[in-house]
């Protein structure tokens, strides 16, 4: 290439060329096109109307091996402002470091002793994920409560939650809302990723379609989902979805045809999970990115280039273009890397990041990129989809 065009007009110059420009085409579609995804502005309304009656809620959390958070989190639970019944139970799920013990004294240090029941989960038969057989028993202890919210034992609620939940479900008549809670984002591992996962996720479930009836995509997070128990058992219950590690967007599929669903993000419900190191993180991608993509090698081939073509390959040509002194190359690589930063500066801002911390989106998606390519390598090594000392083929 000479700084006049490309003098040499090889193919493969060419092809660079084209290549580039249809990257800046693609950021400009997904900030056009995509629901807005990256604006995080589905967000759960301080104040909502009351109901002139509350309904009970039985909330469930399935729990293994999880000291380090389950006194907060039921703690949170029976601390809400709800002005209808509420009720907790806790499965736990065959845990060996005394979670159920952590429980009950958390629920009777703020006098809710009563509302909390602990059942010791059986043992997980063939066919079933740990987690939706844990919730399963719990729904069954629950009896015919009209509303399940479904929360992990790791997750720590604002005291008004669940009151906001219930009311824009039951106003709105939605047979499902979920919470996308605040993450952990205070190691430098986590200040990369963590904002990244949650944007890389929003691209992936844009909230707008997930929230409108009109259209297919539903999406949920497991974090934090309040579900209406009719329309459960009209799905088939959980059983449907049995061998699901994905269970939250699975379920959130399971309802969607029955009634709206609505996700959004929140700062009042936050994660108590810390992903200190890399590899914490990187084990969380890992077990579940390729069961995302159905399981199939051309689905994963697919991820990974989009991956490459929208993350790498801009950068790599700013840099060819800005050496080689080609305009038409390093100019819509440039426009790509910039919108995509703009794109990310909500999330950046969600997060309490400054705003030159969006070069980090870059790097994140290439390691995010390694994941998803490890995540299909463990499968074909017989190592996927391990959690909590369990593993599924």
């Amino acid at each position: 290439m000479a700084h006049s065009g490309l003098s040499a007009n090889t193919l493969l110059e060419w092809l660079a060329v084209l290549a580039t420009w249809a990257a800046a085409l693609a950021w400009g579609v997904l900030y056009l096109a995509r629901g807005r995804f990256w604006r995080c502005d589905e967000r759960l309304a301080a104040e909502i109307a009351p109901l002139s009656r509350w309904p009970a809620v039985t909330a469930v959390v399935p729990a293994r091996n999880e000291a380090a958070g389950i006194g907060a989190c039921v703690r949170s639970i029976l601390g809400q402002d709800y002005p209808g019944d509420l009720r907790l139970i806790v499965v736990d799920d065959q845990s060996s470091d005394g979670t159920a013990a952590l429980a009950r004294e958390a629920a009777a240090a703020v006098g809710a002793a009563q509302r909390l029941r602990v059942l010791r989960g059986r043992d997980l038969p063939a066919g079933w994920a740990g987690k939706v057989w844990a919730q399963s028993q719990g729904v069954a202890a629950a009896g015919e409560v009209p509303w399940l919210w479904f929360t992990d034992a790791d997750i720590q609620h604002g005291e008004t939650v669940l009151r906001r939940l219930v009311a824009k479900a039951e106003g709105e008549q939605r047979v499902l809302v979920s919470l996308m809670v605040e993450l952990s984002c205070r190691s430098f591992w986590e200040r990369l990723l963590i904002p990244a996962f949650v944007f890389f996720f929003q691209k992936l479930y844009p909230f707008a379609w997930v929230n409108d009836p009109g259209r297919p995509l539903a999406g949920a997070a497991g974090g934090c989902m309040l579900l209406r128990r009719d329309a459960l058992e009209r799905a088939g219950g959980l059983a449907r979805m049995r061998a699901a590690l994905i269970d939250d967007c699975t379920l959130a599929g399971l309802l969607k045809p029955l009634g709206p669903i609505w996700l959004g993000l929140t700062h009042d419900s936050r994660s108590l999970r810390v992903y200190p190191r890399l590899g914490e993180i990187w084990s969380m991608v890992a077990r579940s990115a390729y069961v995302q993509l159905e399981q199939k090698p051309s689905r994963l081939l697919l991820a990974v280039s989009g991956m490459i073509f929208l993350y790498l390959w801009p950068l790599l040509a700013l840099v060819y273009g800005v050496a080689v002194q080609v305009w038409w190359l390093w100019l819509p690589a440039l426009a790509a890397l910039l919108l995509a930063w703009r794109m990310y500066l909500p999330m950046l801002r969600f997060y309490a990041l400054p705003w030159w911390w969006g070069a980090s989106l870059f790097p994140a998606a290439w390691l995010y990129t390694l994941m998803t390519a490890d995540s299909g390598r463990r499968h074909y090594l017989g190592r996927g989809g391990a959690w909590k000392g369990r593993h599924y083929s």
